[in-house]
């Protein structure tokens, strides 16, 4: 994760003049995914004035916010992703205290991997956070199967946030901050912007806006299956095959189950419109078969997400002049967004 470049100072005012009041800092954010809606709500109230931009409407589908879920967990092998996890909790606590809605639904989550080095285990007790090592016998009583030989923890703190509703809290309790929100308006240069700063949270869209931006954009497939019963644990599967992170599932509310395969998908150009991958289709149905045997493993849906990705996964969030750029969040950054608005709000400010 960069940590930015700092801000110049203000100059200061000409001997003998006066100051007066000092004027809100004007900052536009491009970009109403999750990470502008939690950046303009933290500016908002940081004092600053707001205009947030986006090209489409607030529920489209097409970059990487949209849906009705997505995993929140503590489990990451490196405790500094854990701690900034648990700032990201704090934040999500204080977005539903402020809006009065629920918006983590914590059934619990299962990792499995296929080497020690790989869990969370450790990170996890350094942090003190919750969880226990399962036995195969404890994995299959929470409805998955372990491969022989490979190991799993259950932190019970884990589950999802409700992606639709996150995204409306965000933007209501913005616009309740002052919050000015254009949609249908595509920012082709920060150059046309007047403001004081302004906050690319672009996504996929990120490269046309910085061309250096060191990412590279893939389009992903998630796929549907129907689930019978309470809702679902969250599960990550981690294997050395892939270098980390694999497979995942989750809870949706809609059909019971939502699964995907992890960085599978092909490159992508976000203003071509894509298909689900029929092959990654049938590679995750194999999966969910193999791995819960109480879920029907025939696909019911399937739809496309982009991933904005760094070569090491982690996160853009840095100064470059006026500009502040808070893209990618490669494909695992939903459940981070209230620590992300509030650290780019403070770079657009600092």
């Amino acid at each position: 994760m960069s940590s930015g470049l700092e801000a110049s100072p203000a100059e200061p005012a000409p001997p003998g003049r006066k100051t007066g009041r000092r004027r809100r800092p004007r900052v536009a954010v491009v970009g109403a995914g999750i990470n502008g809606l939690a950046t303009a709500w933290a500016l908002a109230g940081a004092g600053a004035e707001v205009t947030l931009y986006e090209q489409f409407d607030i529920d489209h589908d097409r970059g990487s916010s949209h849906g009705r879920t997505r995993i929140v967990r503590l489990s990451y092998p490196d405790v500094e992703w854990v701690r900034f996890a648990e700032e990201a909790r704090a934040g999500w606590a204080e977005l539903e205290d402020a809006t009065g809605r629920t918006l983590l639904e914590l059934h619990g989550l299962v990792e499995i991997a296929s080497a020690p080095e790989l869990t969370s285990a450790e990170a996890l007790a350094a942090q003190r956070v919750e969880h226990r090592v399962l036995s195969p016998a404890d994995a299959r009583e929470l409805g998955f199967v372990v491969p022989e030989g490979w190991y799993a923890l259950h932190e019970p703190g884990g589950g999802v946030v409700r992606a639709d509703l996150a995204r409306a809290a965000f933007l209501d309790a913005g616009i309740a901050r002052g919050v000015r929100f254009e949609s249908g308006h595509r920012v082709e240069s920060p150059d046309e912007l007047d403001a004081d700063a302004v906050v690319l949270c672009a996504g996929a869209w990120i490269t046309k806006l910085v061309p250096d931006a060191p990412v590279h954009v893939t389009r992903e497939t998630v796929v549907f299956f129907r689930k019978q019963g309470p809702p679902a644990l969250s599960l990550v599967e981690l294997n050395e095959r892939s270098g980390g992170h694999a497979f995942y599932s989750l809870h949706d509310p809609v059909y019971g189950l939502k699964a995907g395969a992890h960085h599978a998908g092909a490159e992508a150009d976000p203003d071509v419109p894509g298909e689900p991958d029929s092959e990654i289709v049938e590679r995750v149905a194999a999966w969910v078969a193999e791995r819960m045997p109480d879920v029907d493993p025939a696909p019911v849906e399937a739809q496309t997400c982009l991933y904005t990705t760094t070569g090491d996964e982690g996160f853009v969030l840095e100064r470059r002049g006026r500009i502040v750029i808070g893209s990618a969040c490669s494909g695992h950054g939903f459940k981070f967004a209230p620590a992300v608005g509030k650290r780019l709000a403070s770079l657009a400010l600092g």
